[in-house]
């Protein structure tokens, strides 16, 4: 008899204790031994224990041994039906014998909790069949919340709505679990409340996962059919992928095929995530694991696929939507010789990261770079270090903006990725810039501070609901305005009450321009960035102030300028340096005095029309911050 299956996966608003309860869940089922023992011990990359946060997926097979009660059925007569308190209509009494050990499988798939990390929540929804849905005890809702509890039910997943952190003083769960029941329709009864700190009430918590949760609906004497979830790659066995198995089975040595990209392999390797690799004989229909497919080719394996055995006797599975980016930025490597390892590296963490898109880019100060598209900020922000670090890569990059849509006086609409690409203001008819729907949860006593902060950033609000002492706030407001500082100004005014969910809506019309940044007569294009026109000016002279404290003093000076449309609207200058060319003198003629300082001068001029500036990485760090 088939070992029963239960597929799970912990949504969560970001620091609400989910990585915390993940560890607890592996103690209790004995999933690791005391060698491996470790906090956050599924957020394997170096980073996410850095920063306490998860960035991506990671799934665990973990066995549970459930106390069941063992029931004895005993038939009885007539007379004992009449008189017994334990009748049903077939004569039959259930004994009480104990408790039997009944063994499950439950496959977790661990999954971030910031927005920006959306996808991977996305992708590890559809292999699942229910969620624990997390909530911090002191904290309450989050919008975040709210959302990943909506993606769930679009999958028709069921949820077990849990309170964390009961143990913390400042603890209010009878009130949390009545947000869920106001906003999420939850009963009382389905709530539970837990410490994943201390391990209150978890096993409580594995129990209802076993009886609440359904199992997987496959069967194995079906056609293949698996969902890539997962990849990453590995010098010995390639491209491995991670895989629920839906229907079939799979073994070493079978001939798969990649449906979309109809690339066939020999399945080197099968198995189980435990948390680490352990290759088993077979996956069968509803089993969570990995395929070692041999492939070196990074491009030839892609997330939302299906692996079958022969395309003609089944259908792909649903994927997943294609991730869009919204945020553009350029990287460069400070060693031209490195470019070929930085598109190499793009490649193999795209397989882990399907929501990375890049393409060859090009600047004449710079060299050869790469375009590159994120989810958000923190996504780029996460990216580039792993990139720095995993790879010892030496990165620039440049100004991030998000993806603007012009359309020219010929009717053609051009995609704007980089200020580079920006037309000559002749040459537009209109431009669009990307907004999001944006939901803000926030305590009732923020609502003047909301109101004034949403103004300030072209915000416009479209719904309003109170759910208890709480206000829900629908936004539309521009994707730039999003990224530029919203979310810490956001948390600044509510005094880090509010919390914030976003999703891309559509396309809006936009005064906007570019602002060239020109440093000592020299247009340096990766510091150029686009902005809405009444804010040009003033975006222009905060760059121009900040470059004049970053940029390091020559023997020359360095002015600092920046353009709109080809008129200068700030200026500031570093100083030269001034070297004492008249120390050496003790006394004598002012004439030799003179005869030095007019060399210099002569020197300096030259140095002003051929110096080079060297421009450090901080510059454009600040031009990113600003």
């Amino acid at each position: 008899m088939a070992v029963p299956i239960r597929n799970f996966a912990i949504i969560s608003h970001i620091d609400h204790g989910k990585t915390t309860l993940t560890d607890r869940l592996l103690e209790l089922t004995h999933s690791l031994n005391s060698r491996h023992r470790t906090d956050r011990l599924l957020d394997s990359n170096p980073i996410e224990r850095e920063r306490g946060i998860t960035i991506k997926l990671a799934p665990v097979r973990m066995i549970y041994h459930a106390q069941i009660p063992n029931f004895k059925h005993q038939i009885l007569n007539k007379s004992q039906i009449k008189n017994s308190n334990n009748q049903n209509r077939l004569g039959f009494r259930n004994l009480d014998l104990g408790f039997a050990d009944s063994e499950y499988i439950l496959n977790l798939i661990d999954t971030p909790g910031h927005a920006d990390f959306s996808y991977e929540v996305e992708r590890t929804l559809a292999a699942c069949e229910g969620a624990i849905l997390l909530v911090d005890a002191t904290q309450g809702i989050q919008a975040q919340t709210l959302a990943t509890a909506q993606r769930a039910l679009d999958h028709n997943l069921v949820l077990i709505p849990v309170v964390n952190k009961i143990d913390v003083a400042s603890a209010e769960p009878e009130k949390v679990a009545e947000q869920m029941q106001l906003t999420l329709g939850f009963t009382k009864k389905e709530i539970i409340p837990i410490s994943a700190k201390v391990g209150t009430n978890v096993e409580k918590l594995l129990a209802a996962i076993v009886e609440r949760l359904p199992g997987p609906k496959g069967e194995s004497r079906k056609p293949l059919q698996s969902l890539v979830f997962n990849s990453h790659f590995d010098e010995h066995q390639g491209v491995i992928v991670s895989v629920r198995v839906f229907e079939g089975l799979c073994k070493p040595g079978d001939t798969l095929k990649f449906f979309a990209t109809n690339t066939s392999f020999r399945a080197l390797e099968v198995g189980v995530h435990t948390p680490s690799r352990e290759s088993k004989p077979q996956l069968s229909a509803g089993e969570v694991g990995y395929i070692a497919t041999g492939l070196k080719d990074v491009n030839l394996a892609r997330v939302g696929d299906t692996i079958v055995h022969h395309p003609s006797e089944t259908q792909p599975l649903p994927g997943y939507r294609e991730p869009k980016p919204v945020v553009f930025t350029e990287l460069y490597p400070l060693d031209s010789g490195d470019f070929p390892r930085l598109k190499e590296a793009l490649a193999k963490l795209k397989l882990n990261d399907a929501a990375l898109k890049f393409e060859a880019s090009s600047s004449k100060a710079l060299g050869h770079g790469i375009r590159v598209g994120f989810l958000g900020l923190l996504h780029a922000e996460i990216v580039q270090e792993r990139l720095e670090r995993e790879y010892d890569l030496d990165l620039i990059a440049t100004t991030p903006i998000v993806n603007y849509e012009i359309t020219l006086q010929s009717g053609e609409i051009k995609p704007i990725r980089s200020a580079t690409d920006f037309p000559s203001v002749d040459q537009i008819h209109t431009i669009k810039e990307p907004y999001v729907t944006a939901t803000i949860l926030s305590p009732a006593t923020y609502i003047g501070s909301l109101l004034s902060l949403a103004q300030k950033h072209r915000a416009t609000l479209t719904d309003q609901k109170y759910l208890g002492s709480q206000i829900q706030y629908i936004y539309e407001l521009p994707l730039s305005e999003l990224l530029s500082g919203f979310y810490d100004e956001l948390k600044s005014a509510t005094s880090g009450f509010a919390s914030l969910d976003y999703d891309l809506s559509d396309y809006q019309p936009v005064d906007a321009t570019k602002v060239d940044i020109i440093i000592n007569h020299e247009p340096i294009p990766p510091l150029s960035t686009i902005i809405v026109k009444d804010q040009a000016e003033a975006v222009g002279r905060r760059l121009v102030e900040k470059l004049k404290d970053i940029l390091p003093r020559q023997q020359f000076e360095i002015p600092i300028q920046a353009a709109i449309s080809g008129k200068i609207v700030a200026r500031a200058t570093v100083k030269a340096f001034r070297k004492d060319v008249t120390a050496k003198l003790y006394g004598g003629d002012q004439t030799r005095k003179d005869k030095l300082l007019k060399k210099q001068k002569k020197g300096k001029k030259r140095l002003k029309a051929f110096g080079k500036v060297a421009i450090p990485q901080e510059a454009f760090l600040a031009v990113l911050k600003s």
